[in-house]
Parts: C-alpha cells; sequence; structure tokens
C-alpha cells in the first residue's frame, strides 16, 4: 500500500523530497540577512537627524527625542503582534508590506515644518514599519525553517542589522554633513523599496512549500493559518506574564534596549559632537561599532549553542556596564587608542545578548517563544524609547551627557544580577 506524506487544509500539495547540496533553509537565512540590511537604514538616521533637525527647525533635542522615542517604543509594540500575523497570513505579505510602510514614512518626511509630522512619519510609520520586521522576523524564519544551528543562525541574522549600520551609517552621514538630511531621508525610503522583490519572489513562509523537512529536522506539513492575530498575541501575553521568566527576560531586554539603541545609537554621535569630534568621524565610529557587532554576534549565536544561556546574558550585562562607566572620560575631538579600544569592545557586546534571549525564550515558552520574544522585544524598546527621550531632556537640562552614561552603566548590573535569577527549566520526563 503506498502511502502519501500527510497533509492539512494548508499543507503544500509537494511530497516530502531530498534536500540538495545546500539546504534551502539557507537560502531563506540569506534572503532574510538582505531584508534585514535594507530595513536597517532607518535605524541609522535618528543619530545624524538631532543637530541638523535642532539648527533648522529650533526644535529640543528633547522633542526630537520624544519622536525617536515613539519610533522605538512601536518597533517593540508591533512585534508580537506582528509575529502572530506572520502565522496567520505569512511571513512574505507582512515583511512586503512593513517595508513599504517604513519607506513611505520616511520619503514623507522631506515635507515636514512642524514637530508633530516629525512624530507622526518618523516615530509612527516608520515605528510601525520597522516593528514589523523587528526581530520577530528572525526568529519566525528561524523557529520555521531550522532545527539544528538555532543559535548561530539567530545570530546571524540579528547582526544583518549592524551589517545595515555598517553599509548605511557612512553614507547616510556623508548626506547629511553634504546635502542635508532630506536626502538622507529619501535614501532610507529607497533602500526599504529595495529590498521588497527580494522577499516577494524569494522568500517561502514555510518549508513545506517547497516539499522539505527543516535544516537538521523532519518533515512536517505546513501548518494552517492561526486566526485572530491579535488576540492570540495578547492571550500568549497573558500566559506568559504569570511566569518569573518571562519578568526576568524583560526586565534585563529593557536595559539592554536602553543601553543601545536609545543611549548610543541615537546620543552617541550628539555627544561625540558635544566634545569637537566632527558629526562624520562619529558616525563613523558607530559604522565601526557595527563591524564589531556582526563577528560578536555570530560568535555569541556559536557560544549559546554550546553554554548555558543565562550565564552568557549575565558576562554580557556586565561588560557593557563597565564599558559604559568609562565613556565619559574617553570623549574628545579626535579618535585615539582609548577610545577605539571602547568601539571595538562594545560593537562585540551589542546585540550579543538576542542570541541567547531568543534561546531562553525558545526554552521556556515552546512554539509561542517567537510571540513571546516578541513581547520581551517591546521591553527593549520601551527601555530604549524612555531613554532616547530623557537622554535628551537631560542633555538640554545639564549641558552634558555625563549622567546618562553613569546611569546606564548602573542599569547594566542589575540586569547581570537578574539574568543569573533566571532558573533553568528542567525538561520533563518521558516515559519509556
Amino acid at each position: 500500500m503506498t502511502q502519501t506524506a500527510p497533509t492539512s487544509t494548508a499543507a503544500s500539495p509537494q511530497a516530502p523530497r531530498r534536500p540538495g547540496r545546500i539546504h534551502r533553509a539557507w537560502f531563506a537565512a540569506a534572503v532574510g540577512f538582505v531584508t534585514i540590511i535594507g530595513a536597517a537604514a532607518s535605524a541609522s538616521l535618528p543619530g545624524l537627524l538631532i543637530e541638523p533637525l535642532h539648527e533648522e527647525f529650533d526644535w529640543s533635542r528633547g522633542t526630537i527625542g520624544f519622536a525617536v522615542s515613539v519610533n522605538l517604543a512601536l518597533y517593540g509594540l508591533t512585534a508580537p503582534f506582528a509575529a502572530a500575523l506572520m502565522d496567520r497570513f505569512g511571513i512574505r505579505k507582512v515583511v512586503a508590506v512593513a517595508l513599504t510602510v517604513i519607506a513611505g514614512g520616511s520619503a514623507a518626511t522631506v515635507w515636514m515644518t512642524t514637530s508633530w509630522q516629525l512624530v507622526l512619519f518618523w516615530g509612527v510609520l516608520v515605528g510601525l514599519g520597522s516593528g514589523s520586521m523587528a526581530l520577530a522576523f528572525a526568529a519566525t524564519v528561524t523557529n520555521r525553517w531550522f532545527t539544528a544551528r538555532r543559535g548561530l543562525v539567530t545570530g546571524v541574522l540579528t547582526a544583518a542589522g549592524a551589517s545595515g549600520q555598517l553599509v548605511f551609517l557612512p553614507l547616510l552621514s556623508w548626506l547629511v554633513e553634504h546635502h542635508g538630511w532630506r536626502p538622507a531621508s529619501v535614501t532610507v525610503s529607497l533602500a526599504a523599496l529595495a529590498v521588497v522583490p527580494f522577499v516577494w519572489l524569494l522568500l517561502r513562509d514555510h518549508p513545506a512549500d517547497v516539499g522539505l523537512a527543516p535544516y537538521g529536522g523532519t518533515y512536517a506539513p505546513k501548518p494552517a493559518p492561526v486566526p485572530g492575530a491579535a488576540r492570540r498575541a495578547v492571550t500568549v501575553l497573558f500566559k506568559a506574564a504569570r511566569t518569573g521568566p518571562f519578568w526576568l527576560l524583560a526586565g534585563t531586554f529593557a536595559i539592554c534596549g536602553a543601553s543601545t539603541n536609545g543611549l548610543v545609537r541615537t546620543h552617541f554621535t550628539p555627544a561625540a559632537h558635544d566634545h569637537g569630534m566632527p558629526v562624520t568621524t562619529a558616525a563613523g565610529l558607530l559604522a565601526v561599532i557595527g563591524v564589531f557587532d556582526v563577528v560578536g554576534t555570530i560568535a555569541s549565536g556559536w557560544f549559546t549553542d554550546r553554554f548555558e544561556a543565562r550565564r552568557l546574558l549575565a558576562v554580557y550585562y556586565a561588560l557593557r556596564g563597565v564599558s559604559l562607566l568609562f565613556l565619559p572620560m574617553l570623549l574628545a575631538p579626535s579618535v585615539h587608542p582609548p577610545m577605539l579600544f571602547f568601539i571595538v569592545f562594545y560593537g562585540l557586546d551589542w546585540v550579543a545578548t538576542v542570541p541567547p534571549t531568543i534561546a531562553l525564550c525558545r526554552e521556556h515558552y515552546g512554539q509561542d517563544s517567537p510571540i513571546v520574544f516578541g513581547w520581551v522585544l517591546a521591553s527593549h524598546q520601551i527601555g530604549a524609547a524612555l531613554v532616547a527621550f530623557l537622554g535628551g531632556v537631560a542633555r538640554d537640562a545639564f549641558g552634558s551627557y555625563d549622567l546618562v552614561w553613569y546611569a546606564s552603566g548602573g542599569l547594566c548590573a542589575v540586569a547581570a544580577l537578574m539574568a543569573m535569577v533566571i532558573r533553568r527549566r528542567t525538561p520533563a520526563p518521558v516515559a519509556a
């Protein structure tokens, strides 16, 4: 009697087949990498906009920081719903729409004349679009296409954001310096649109769409679309919120966001400029952070496959906190060896926290882990949003960023302690 592959209402009609020499999962990861690079242009620009917008419109740094904080908060709050929408409508549709929204919001800033338009175009539209991409996209692609090497692939896809920073920061800073901020905004819009064809034509939602098993796993039919995306995202949140690890992961990741996207990405360039460093030089240093971020994040993914994730988190946060405490003493008009050491060190640690955080979500929450990680990412962005806003307010009030650097270093020490408190989950015994 001939057997056929199991099917479901949404399953691919193709029978399972053996992968070619290179498994299709690696092509899915490559498309995801390129897509995240294109979307990363929008994350590279905010720190470069603070001084030009302050000079042209006479908006306070707190006002500009508020628009950036709205962007960062929506980036995080959108992520869990985006993960659920990917289960409902598929990865390609959600990501293609998200990239189009980023492009529209960035292009619209060219015509703005008041601060509320900055909040609407850059804060709301670009925030919603980038949040629908976010790291939930990386987590979803990894969970669907890979069973083995998940930590490594998570590290590679997370590093794509840093690679985008490496690609776009020097270009955008040069445009801002020589042609103004408007051409830079248009460049962000074009970069987002350029990767839409890659997503639509080359990415598939599930291995079963091409008759394959996930890399390192066994064949399973494509699951039926999950209705009620918003309800599912909220249900998963309430379920996870009744557990201790969720709050510890959310707390540590909030501090992660505060000390990276909210602080260094948003305020490093204007802080260095306060000490006499040219904007293009400061942006170049952020790009160098991006270089070493790629190395550090991929290495962190490799470590996560081999070492206990909570201990890795504790080490990462402790080292980050120490480096931030030294930064105010290193800022100067020119680049010198101690500053380069900080840049390399901070780059290696920038988003090295992501692979072990995703691994802990997967360990504790199983199939719901992409949505749980989306909520943990929301806390990351809320922490980033608060510091993006409060950092600007502190600069307006005290004339310096020093207090913000020291406070963030102390918070990282707290995050290291929280990471060590996360309990290990003991696998349930399997009956013989």
